[in-house]
């Protein structure tokens, strides 16, 4: 689930994972990190996985998340871009 709030001159988005998912360790994989693997790790609470980005305003991003492995698209994403892969890569706008 996206959660998107304008905070002054950025947006903050936290990207959240629901608590169904099992896995030891998330990560948020895209563009805003250079598609870094490590850079972003997501925390895991009783309701699940999330981390908080702030963003400028005005664009779109590219990612996917990265758990024990497996690629994993967000299926609240505001669009999605095949990638090329044969994929789709989840997209959010600030």
């Amino acid at each position: 689930m996206l959660k998107k709030r304008l905070e002054g001159t950025v947006v903050r988005v936290t990207f959240n994972i629901p608590a169904p998912l099992t896995a030891q360790t998330i990560t948020l994989v895209g563009e805003f990190n250079n598609w870094s693997e490590t850079a972003t790790p997501l925390l895991r609470s009783g309701e699940g996985w999330s981390t908080t980005m702030d963003l400028p305003p005005n664009h779109s991003y590219q990612y996917r998340y990265l758990a024990d492995g497996r690629w994993l698209n967000d299926w609240s994403a505001d669009r999605y871009e095949p990638n090329e892969f044969g994929g789709a890569n989840s997209v959010v706008y600030t």
